[in-house]
């Protein structure tokens, strides 16, 4: 008789998320989620990433992992750290290029190695691999070891579908080539005719040897691989492009990935410490604090800074600015204007990092200047805040299509290559005012959207039930065995 352990009933799923901030975030909660649903979870974090998330934590939170308060809540997810190939200590934020070829030539073979261990050792038998897409080699060590294997996208289906469809891009003239088509797109499936504009800035990009593109490449050939594919978007928001990708492969859209409380979560995921705005906000007229990040990763030039705060001093808007001490380089310390601190202190808050929902949500909080990051799109939508849009690179120039042109829930901060203090000043004067009223109304209805699709009979609830019930008909005890077996006998 087969241990009950054993059963599809009990799926035991490694989790390996992207190590870096906007990835991991996504990956904890979606983990969390699937161990209510009763999964058994080992969520393989890089060394780095727990070392900074560790050293972000509160003194007052002693917890060894950030499961910790999962595991206590009676949810059977495991914790473990893997090198990603290069020291703790190395500033990947400055030597972006250094840290991406380690993670396409070096880390596939300490993840490799960790999987091994768990895959001989664990109770309840490992059954699928659930990791990031940008990972090259998901499905070489899913096959290696007999498991299924799970995409996990966290960006929109939109960029899913350009990157997904390389070969129509380059075909077409509109990617790889030296004279590059500027006209429209119009031969994706489920894509309407778009401008290359709105691409990612790598498809964008004429120089496609680099190691991002690399990357890029070889993890879409890779995600063709996958026997299930789940999406941090709602179907409703993209449905034609969702439905052209069903015909190709096993693709559920189940987000918005959300902690079950929004403001509440438990599991620490930030890799800075956070300041508490909570006090300053409570002071202010309700909508009339403008909140401005650029996210965890993204460098903005120190011209455009200096811009964009010479622009917020125009306007006599009051702000909240998370300023990371690495945003226009691990170099420099304060690259501010001269004075500027001093000039808007009775309207303005300057932090280095905080809790991004906590402030979203105060009443207070009338607009979002964003970098664009997928996560900050979801959560402003959540919270019903338009958006100010400044793309740095990679999904964040897609993602600015479908805020301003699409779903017209947020504005541009500039129209042009160089941004002005003048333009700045204005858009965010034109956000934050009654002008902005369309705005609202439409990220309202797009907000109710996002809270549709989590209820009960809501399509995202459904498309992560389908998925358990797909990959628990896929992980039969009897194909586990026979998989099993086979890497066995290598």
């Amino acid at each position: 008789m087969a241990n009950s352990e054993d059963t599809p009933q009990k799926p035991h799923a490694i989790f390996i998320p992207y190590p870096l901030q906007g990835h991991v975030t996504p990956s904890v909660h979606l983990a969390i989620k699937l161990a209510s649903r009763g999964f058994t979870i080992t969520f393989i974090n890089t060394q780095y990433i727990h070392h900074n998330n560790s050293r972000a934590k509160p003194k007052t939170n002693t917890n060894d992992d950030i499961f910790s308060s999962a595991r206590d809540s009676g949810l059977d997810i495991r914790y473990t750290t893997v090198s990603d190939g290069l020291p703790v200590e190395f500033d990947r934020s400055l030597n972006h290029d250094q840290f991406m070829a380690a993670l396409l030539h070096v880390y596939s073979a300490h993840a490799e190695e960790v999987v091994e261990k768990i895959v001989r050792s664990a109770k309840p038998r490992v059954c699928c691999l659930i990791a990031d897409t940008f990972f090259v080699w998901p499905s070489m060590i899913a096959r290696k070891f007999g498991l299924s294997y799970v995409s996990f996208w966290t960006e929109p289906a939109l960029v899913f579908t350009l990157y997904y469809h390389l070969n129509l891009l380059r075909l077409n003239g509109h990617f790889g080539c030296q004279d590059v088509r500027e006209d429209p797109i119009d031969y994706i499936p489920g894509v309407q005719a778009m401008d290359p504009k709105n691409m990612t800035s790598y498809l964008q990009d004429t120089d496609t040897s680099t190691v991002c593109h690399q990357i890029i490449f070889r993890a879409f050939e890779d995600a063709r691989s996958a026997d299930f594919v789940l999406c941090n978007t709602v179907e409703e928001l993209e449905p034609e492009i969702i439905s052209a990708l069903q015909a190709k492969m096993p693709f559920y859209s189940i987000g918005p990935i959300f902690p079950s409380g929004f403001t509440k979560s438990n599991e620490a995921t930030n890799l800075w410490s956070e300041s508490d705005c909570t006090q300053w906000l409570n002071n202010k007229p309700r909508g009339s604090v403008l909140y401005v990040s650029f996210g965890s990763y993204a460098h903005v030039s120190e011209k455009d800074l200096k811009e964009i705060a010479n622009g917020l001093s125009l306007s006599k808007v009051n702000f909240v600015w998370v300023l990371r001490p690495d945003i226009v380089s691990s170099d420099d310390a304060d690259p501010l204007p001269v004075g500027f601190r001093e000039e808007v202190a009775d309207r303005s808050m300057i932090i280095p990092w905080c809790c991004q929902n906590t402030v979203l949500t105060h009443p207070a909080i009338g607009g979002f200047l964003t970098h664009c990051g997928w996560n900050s799109i979801l959560e402003s939508i959540w919270c019903k805040v338009p958006l100010l849009c400044f793309p740095l690179l990679t999904d964040q120039f897609t993602n600015r299509k479908l805020v301003v042109d699409d779903w017209k829930i947020g504005i541009n901060l500039s129209n042009r290559k160089l941004i002005t203090k003048e333009e700045v000043s204005n858009n965010v004067k034109r956000l934050m005012s009654p002008l902005g009223k369309a705005n609202k109304k439409a990220i309202s209805q797009v907000g109710n959207t996002l809270e549709n699709a989590l209820k009960p009979n809501g399509s995202s609830e459904k498309n992560m039930g389908k998925f358990i019930k797909d990959l628990k008909a896929k992980i039969q005890p009897s194909k586990l065995t026979k998989n099993l077996t086979s890497w066995c006998k290598v």
